[in-house]
């Protein structure tokens, strides 16, 4: 599935919850629907950020990914496994926002990949930004990782929709 196909579907399905499914945690230390939305899209644009960034720097890198950076991409993806992220306020999304927020902000991670589909084939792949566990990674990178992520994050959606019986 590419960039796109992800986000329909996480934007159809979007459509098909209820507001208390959307909110529902079914355990202490998990996430609802709605706050692992709304992780997807902040680290979506943070990712489309970082895509800028690397458009724009003016030093080229020489370093490259970690070694799990190097597995990632290989792989094509992240593997089958849950990563736990801190537990620091921080690491824990908003459950509070809208379906209608949620879609927006769906939209905007969407709109950002199309303006970058064209051109980040022409940003410098020397340039780079550092990702805290992947090591330096370019524009292309950056760019791929979003669809990446999203993708990860389609088996904790599946395992709460499980959870909510749908």
């Amino acid at each position: 599935m590419n960039d796109m196909g992800v986000i329909e579907r996480y934007k159809h399905d979007l459509q098909t919850y209820s507001l208390e499914q959307m909110r529902y945690i079914p355990e202490p230390g998990s996430w609802s629907l709605g706050q692992m939305y709304s992780h997807v899209i902040l680290v979506g644009m943070e990712y489309l950020d970082n895509v800028e960034a690397c458009s724009q720097a003016k030093e080229e890198q020489p370093l490259g990914k970690t070694k799990g950076g190097e597995q990632l991409f290989a792989r094509g993806g992240f593997p089958p496994i849950k990563i736990k992220l801190p537990d620091v306020p921080e690491n824990t999304p908003s459950n509070t926002e809208s379906k209608e927020d949620l879609a927006a902000g769906l939209d905007r991670v969407q709109q950002r990949l199309m303006e970058w589909c064209e051109k980040v084939g022409e940003v410098n792949p020397r340039a780079k930004v550092e990702h805290g566990g992947f090591g330096w990674l370019n524009a292309r990178e950056w760019f791929d990782l979003v669809e990446m992520h999203f993708r990860h994050h389609g088996r904790q959606k599946q395992e709460l929709e499980q959870r909510l019986g749908l």
